[in-house]
């Protein structure tokens, strides 16, 4: 008998429950297994609980509770219950999680949009919610934030999405299992360049352009190398690339030390707003929908402090699921903007979340996706980058592309609270997509890497 089958459905016996005991039938469960639904709320899940267990108590036996139910019906035998039960009360203790091993944290970001769900949850009480005290820490550059998590001095951090694959496969550092459960945004990135260059909007021009990425390890870095490529232009060979702390790029780029960027926002709308640059093209008009930065934190975190990363996890989901909708892009964009956040003016981030922007040529532009939320870490996005790791020199040797994507990218953890959040998470963890018009198949990453003519590897 499970404690989820439903006792006040008078028509069921408690035995004929599923495995899981949330559906009549094995069959009904079996078909509920191939797709992912929006969960009820935590909260009425819960009450179910407590209202099933106190009516097994009360009629054990089927026959007796099927004639009561049929009798007085389901909401006036609840009601009954709930006037000698205190099923609120109990509902309350059914639904405390496990004590939290530590409540005060301390969690390191960059100044960039990227990071909106980890920056929001502060001001607008999503760790608060969750019964923690969250210390958001502005940090200057992406080694930073790698080194200090694995110096624990962050408990966890807004990091780059390929960071966590680098760091656990000691890329750039000593290697140290880490884990990356929650992506932070998709899109979101652009190639800006200077306004002297207006007239070279063909990569084919930019040969010996001087280039910035903000980290060896991001997205930005192999998106960048993966357009020029297509375009015939070697990224180490035709071009300069260097790393370049996000908060620097515009004052780089005013000062002609690069020609322009492939930056996270709102580097590339303050570059406009301060009328240095121009918005060469969007990054999801290269890879639409692409992963860009993630919430990480180490696998010594996780297994250590099982309550308190899944009390962080949910908030930072339930903040990703606020983002998701249009309506209150505005009202986050005046949370983040402040001096302790990013130290932008409002318009530059409104115009970044709201996807109505000015591009620098003397257009207003209407992308709403420009940058999106969506925190489930597909498997397949881990195997894709760890390609083009090996593609340029950064990894080499035998790599055992699925294992270290299932190691890493923790997509049953993010599935379970993008549920209780109100999100639907999908019925797989890989997919396959497109770049720039070159299907991308997880299974067979190898052939994919073989088949580029521009490469390191």
């Amino acid at each position: 008998m499970s404690t989820f089958d439903d006792p006040f459905d008078s028509e069921i016996g408690l035995g004929e429950g599923c495995p899981c005991g949330q559906h009549r039938s094995k069959a009904e469960h079996n078909a509920a297994q191939l797709q992912c639904v929006t969960a009820d709320s935590e909260e009425k899940r819960y009450e179910h609980v407590v209202a099933s267990a106190v009516m097994r108590a009360m009629f054990p036996h089927d026959v007796t509770r099927r004639a009561f139910l049929r009798s007085v019906g389901a909401s006036t035998a609840l009601a009954a219950i709930a006037q000698f039960f205190p099923l609120e009360t109990a509902t309350e203790v059914f639904a405390a999680p496990g004590t939290l091993e530590k409540t005060d944290l301390k969690v390191g970001f960059i100044p960039i949009t990227c990071a909106t769900p980890i920056i929001m949850a502060k001001p607008m009480g999503f760790y608060e919610k969750q019964k923690l005290n969250v210390d958001v820490i502005k940090t200057a550059g992406w080694a930073v934030i790698r080194d200090k998590t694995i110096n624990k001095e962050y408990d966890a951090a807004h990091m780059l999405s390929p960071m966590p694959l680098a760091i656990t496969l000691g890329a750039g550092s000593n290697p140290i299992p880490y884990t990356m459960p929650a992506v932070e945004n998709i899109n979101g990135q652009a190639i800006t360049l200077a306004l002297k260059h207006k007239d070279k909007r063909d990569p084919k021009d930019w040969k010996g352009f001087k280039f910035a990425v903000p980290f060896d390890y991001s997205m930005h870095n192999y998106l960048l190398r993966y357009y020029l490529a297509e375009h015939g232009v070697d990224p180490d060979r035709d071009v300069q690339i260097r790393a370049v702390p996000p908060p620097d790029m515009v004052a780089n780029l005013r000062a002609d030390n690069i020609d322009g960027f492939l930056a996270p926002d709102p580097v590339n709308q303050r570059a406009v707003y301060d009328n240095v640059g121009f918005i060469h093209i969007l990054s999801k008009e290269i890879w639409d929908r692409h992963p860009c930065c993630a919430f990480a934190a180490s696998e010594d975190f996780v297994k250590n402090s099982p309550n308190t990363y899944a009390a962080l996890l949910k908030a930072i989901v339930e903040a990703t699921a606020f983002a998701t909708k249009a309506e209150n892009r505005k009202q986050i964009a005046e949370a983040i903007a402040p001096a302790n956040y990013l130290n932008q003016p409002v318009t530059v981030v409104e115009q970044v979340l709201t996807g109505t922007y000015a591009d620098g040529l003397g257009n207003i532009k209407k992308v709403p996706d420009r940058i999106d939320f969506d925190p489930f870490p597909w498997q397949s996005f881990a195997v894709w980058i760890m390609t083009q790791m090996k593609r340029w020199g950064q990894i080499k040797g035998e790599v055992d592309y699925a294992a270290v994507a299932r190691q890493v990218f923790l997509a049953t953890d993010t599935a379970k609270f993008m549920k209780e959040a109100g999100l639907t998470p999908p019925p797989a963890v890989s997919k396959r997509f497109t770049i720039m018009g070159k299907e991308f198949d997880p299974a067979k990453p190898e052939a994919y890497l073989d088949s580029f003519a521009i490469k390191r590897a």
